[in-house]
């Protein structure tokens, strides 16, 4: 079955309401990473109920719809699709706990033709269920590389974040877990490729990959490490392209470059000597 381009574009999306709690704020910290070194204090915050904080970027986690191209009806070959990019904007700070209404759309469906996949984006409103408060907007283009072909529209995504051309001003290593895929699908993302090996196998891959949301946590945590002094109120947004998968139990060197309220990031899995993120940007 064949993408449907107008069936697809106007697919309709349930609200979902998505209520967690401190436990599960808890839970993605430490998916990503947090808490590793339990004499940091910094980290410490965001994994330990006394004076608990949210990272930001669990705002990717909020409210989703799942992993809906799955479906038959979609016409997408599920297993050929790739996390591309992804970015988030914060309108408010995230509740440590609470109930949320996720809103997803299709933004936008790009063609690149037979044999070489298209492109399609999506956007997701996350507002807090008690108040209507608008509290993140989330954006996720991804890759189907089985779909190209099916009549659509070519057009092309937004252009990457350019990394300025100096050295970086700061690098920062974070190791990843082992079993981090097995802990942070706990925060939503079900997708076999992260769990299975046979899933794993059927989509090329020798072994489960991290969720590209994974890699995402870790560099927003370089960044609250490196540059913000643990404080998740002065980062206000973020984007990142993925470039290459990550391995659970890779070590992430993150290079940042700092120009007043922007930051600049790419990362790399360093016992592989793999790009693994790139074109970054953190407002």
């Amino acid at each position: 079955m064949a993408i449907d381009y107008h069936r697809l574009m106007t697919r309709a999306f349930p609200d979902k309401a998505h209520t967690y709690t401190r436990r599960d704020t808890m839970l993605y910290a430490l998916g990503v990473g947090l808490g590793g070194d339990p004499l940091d204090e910094g980290q410490l915050a965001f994994v330990y109920e006394h004076g608990l904080k949210a990272l930001p970027s669990m705002a990717c986690v909020l409210g989703y719809p799942g992993f809906w191209a799955s479906q038959p009806d979609t016409g997408i070959d599920w297993r050929r699709v790739v996390h591309a990019e992804q970015s988030f904007v914060l309108h408010a700070p995230l509740p440590v706990a609470g109930t949320v209404i996720g809103r997803n759309r299709i933004t936008a469906i790009h063609d690149r033709g037979a044999g070489r996949g298209a492109f399609l984006a999506q956007e997701r409103q996350v507002v807090d269920a008690a108040d209507g408060r608008l509290l993140a907007s989330v954006s996720q283009l991804s890759l189907l590389r089985g779909d190209g072909g099916f009549g659509g529209p070519p057009g092309a995504p937004e252009p990457p974040h350019p990394i300025p051309g100096r050295a970086p001003d700061l690098l920062c290593d974070l190791p990843t877990l082992a079993q981090a895929a097995l802990i942070d699908r706990l925060s939503g993302d079900d997708n076999p490729l992260h769990a299975d090996p046979q899933a794993a196998a059927a989509a090329g891959f020798a072994r489960p990959i991290l969720h590209g949301l994974c890699t995402m946590g870790v560099a927003c945590h370089a960044v609250l490490r490196a540059v913000c002094g643990y404080d998740p109120a002065r980062l206000r947004a973020m984007r990142v392209r993925f470039t290459a998968p990550v391995l659970p139990g890779d070590t992430l060197r993150t290079s940042l470059w700092v120009d007043g309220t922007v930051v600049s990031l790419r990362c790399h899995a360093l016992e592989r000597d793999a790009l693994v993120l790139d074109a970054g940007r953190v407002d």
